[in-house]
């Protein structure tokens, strides 16, 4: 008969135990950098030359399943077969990478935070992966369209103290899409507009002067807005403490004020005005 003494049976515990914890380490570990097409050609660009550097922050970028009536899919714009958005060159990634890495860089520059000169793009069905990352990005939100899973764990990601950036939609009909999502995501919970008082445009930044940012495609038409997306808005979603959990800049394009931050004919204006908005909603998350 097996005899099980006390200190065999501690023996066999501890082992457990350290299995257990080593079970978890791995499966907990946040996904390994990547990169993925992107939706536009000229955003291609080159992997800096420190990318793999270990860093205190990371900037990430939520990726997500296209809604049948998006504005950018493969299909409407480009004539060709709809793709996987898990593989990229869909809406998430828009303005994807460079326009990241142009804020990252920039992130450096202006604060103090030891930032990753590369993005990480977030799959909301990796696991648990989306608890990693306590800021995450998306644009194109007229064109997203989560799953019901989606938005639980988007939900859940947000009320444990996750922050959100959504930009680039514009007008009614792509308000109306994005709450498609938004609407299960928080069924519960208004949508405001926040004021010009709240820390979120003080953090780094005084912001007390905003205005419209177009994108590229604006500059070159001459306009600043494009469907019925005349009126600049900034609002957001709160928590029960009153914290913002999701700023949304609805009728702007972000996006390209820091894509194009590096080209002589997009306004500087624009760009500032886009990135000083960008550090102080990092720092923001960071501190809230």
């Amino acid at each position: 008969m097996l005899r099980v003494t006390p200190t065999s049976f501690r023996k066999t515990a501890y082992f457990v135990a350290a299995l257990a914890a080593l079970v978890i380490a791995l499966t907990a570990a946040p996904r390994p950098f990547r990169v993925y097409l992107s939706l536009e050609p000229q955003d291609n660009v080159p992997l800096p030359a420190d990318f793999g550097e270990k860093t205190e922050y990371v900037f990430a970028r939520l990726m997500y399943p296209p809604h049948p009536q998006a504005r950018f899919t493969r299909r409407r714009m480009f004539g060709g077969p709809d793709m996987d958005s898990r593989t990229g060159g869909t809406s998430w990634s828009q303005d994807y990478p460079r326009a990241d890495r142009h804020f990252a860089s920039a992130l450096r520059r202006l604060t103090r935070v030891h930032v990753r000169s590369v993005e990480q793009p977030v799959n909301p069905d990796d696991g648990d992966d989306i608890y990693e990352w306590p800021f995450l990005t998306a644009g194109e939100m007229g064109d997203w369209l989560l799953t019901d899973a989606q938005c639980a764990k988007l939900r859940d990601y947000l009320l444990r103290g996750g922050f959100l950036f959504l930009d680039d939609f514009w007008g009614t009909e792509e308000w109306n899409r994005f709450m498609e999502s938004m609407g299960r995501v928080f069924p519960d919970r208004p949508i405001v507009e926040i004021e010009d008082e709240n820390p979120i445009f003080h953090s780094l930044y005084d912001i007390t002067e905003r205005f419209q940012i177009p994108g590229a495609w604006g500059i070159r038409r001459g306009t600043t807005f494009r469907n019925d997306g005349e009126v600049p808005h900034w609002r957001g979603i709160m928590d029960d403490k009153g914290r913002v959990m999701v700023v949304m800049t609805f009728n702007h394009d972000v996006g390209d004020s820091w894509e194009y931050a590096d080209e002589r004919w997009y306004p500087e204006r624009y760009s500032s005005l886009g990135i000083r908005l960008g550090v102080n909603f990092v720092l923001y998350s960071m501190t809230h």
